[in-house]
């Protein structure tokens, strides 16, 4: 069926156009985009207030299928994301069983088909187990679909190891997404190291633990001119790294996640655990480094590290807690609320950092409003002020800090595939 979108404010990051247009879809395929669009065939959506963007490319889910679906599947976990106007998803392989073989990424592929909310996309790991002793079978990996490598919620502390994964991951063409932690430097910590957790009685985590471990995979990708992916930056000295390697033309990219610019460590006061995650929050100086870092190309893409978990994972002593927070809810609007309503960014390039460059790190075909892209949409409302409910929330995690908080970016309507998946 033909469907017209009018009247909408059209972002379209891939040819640098914004303004006012109509988009014509059929059969779920973007035909045409121009100013005015009348065709008496087609169903009208009427987007006059709103804005019209590529719907949004997260590189960094958690879904916890197989395994952990009292936390999140697949199922709440497209919910969820539709909702906060992400049509594609990248999970990462940290499950019950690891991703680490064919079966379990067709596994994976195949109930997000099932699904159908969302396209929903699988890493698979780069060591068996992620016990970081034994190279996973990359090649089988990518031909049963997979999109990346990643051994995501633990380091591949082994150079050695890393060294041969990237060396493997360069002949298939495929990204290395890097868990960048240096354990030892780690020490048991559990929140970043500095005056919250002196006040809290907390031991501290090093900012050295990630960036000294950002710096050697950045040196060993750099040597063998292999692709890497940096995630979760949360430190000015990781970042300074990434542009450096940039400058000298290595094969980097990175992402930020919407914590690491909207809170501090501070957030962790009162041992709250809905702050507690890893990377941990860290400081002023740091939140102001990831913003320029996205700002000036540095950090390409803005990811979620959506990590639900159960109440009683969160209800514990902080030491104990589990790490991480839910965000494919309120991802777009903390980006549109704290980057472009505060005149850091404009929305041309809040919507590149969360659509456009993400899916082209993966090679994907989506985040782009181009003629002839499938109609993977987001319309949402920049002007009405809303409160973030976790109690709303799709997702079966809430364990979010951001209850309460008042924000603009409400998504009013997802389309993927040219067919309304979520309707605010």
């Amino acid at each position: 069926m033909k469907q017209i979108i009018k009247n909408g404010f059209v972002v379209n990051p891939a040819k640098n156009f914004a303004e006012k247009a109509d988009i014509l879809i059929n059969y779920g395929v973007i035909e045409r985009v121009a100013e005015n669009i009348d065709d008496y065939d087609a169903k009208v959506i009427d987007a006059s207030g709103l804005i019209v963007a590529p719907g949004l490319v997260d590189l960094h889910v958690h879904f916890r299928e197989p395994g952990y679906e009292h936390k999140e599947d697949i199922t709440s976990g497209s919910r969820a994301a539709v909702k906060g106007g992400v049509t594609t998803v990248l999970c990462m392989p940290n499950t019950n069983p690891p991703i680490d073989n064919a079966a379990l990424v067709e596994y994976v592929i195949n109930k997000g088909k099932k699904t159908g909310l969302v396209n929903v996309l699988t890493t698979a790991c780069i060591t068996k187990g992620q016990e970081g002793t034994e190279l996973t079978e990359m090649a089988e990996l990518k031909e049963a679909g997979a999109s990346a490598f990643s051994d995501d919620g633990k380091p591949v502390s082994s150079s050695m190891i890393m060294r041969r994964a990237l060396e493997y991951s360069k002949m298939l063409d495929m990204p290395i997404m890097s868990h960048s932690e240096d354990l030892a430097l780690v020490d048991n910590g559990s929140m970043n190291d500095g005056y919250t957790a002196t006040c809290l009685g907390l031991r501290g985590i090093p900012k050295s633990a990630e960036s000294a471990a950002v710096s050697r995979d950045i040196l060993l990708a750099e040597e063998l001119n292999a692709r890497l992916h940096v995630c979760h930056v949360s430190t000015k000295n990781s970042i300074e790294a990434v542009r450096a390697a940039k400058a000298r033309g290595a094969r980097i990219t990175a992402e930020t996640a919407p914590h690491y610019f909207t809170l501090t460590d501070k957030a962790c006061d009162g041992f709250n655990t809905n702050a507690k995650m890893n990377p941990p929050l860290r400081d002023d100086e740091d939140v102001e480094a990831v913003i320029r870092g996205l700002c000036d190309g540095t950090i390409d893409s803005i990811a979620t590290d959506h990590a639900p978990h159960h109440v009683d994972d969160k209800r514990v002593e902080f030491e104990k807690a589990a790490n991480g927070i839910v965000g494919l809810e309120t991802s777009l609007a903390l980006g549109y609320t704290y980057l472009v309503k505060t005149g850091r960014m404009s929305l041309l390039q809040l919507i590149d950092c969360m659509s456009t460059k993400p899916a082209a790190i993966i090679g994907s075909d989506r985040g782009t409003l181009n003629v002839g892209a499938p109609a993977d949409i987001v319309i949402f409302d920049t002007d009405e002020e809303f409160t973030v409910r976790v109690s709303e929330f799709e997702t079966k995690g809430k364990n979010s800090p951001y209850d309460g908080w008042k924000l603009f970016g409400k998504v009013r309507r997802t389309i993927n595939g040219g067919r309304t998946v979520y309707k605010g």
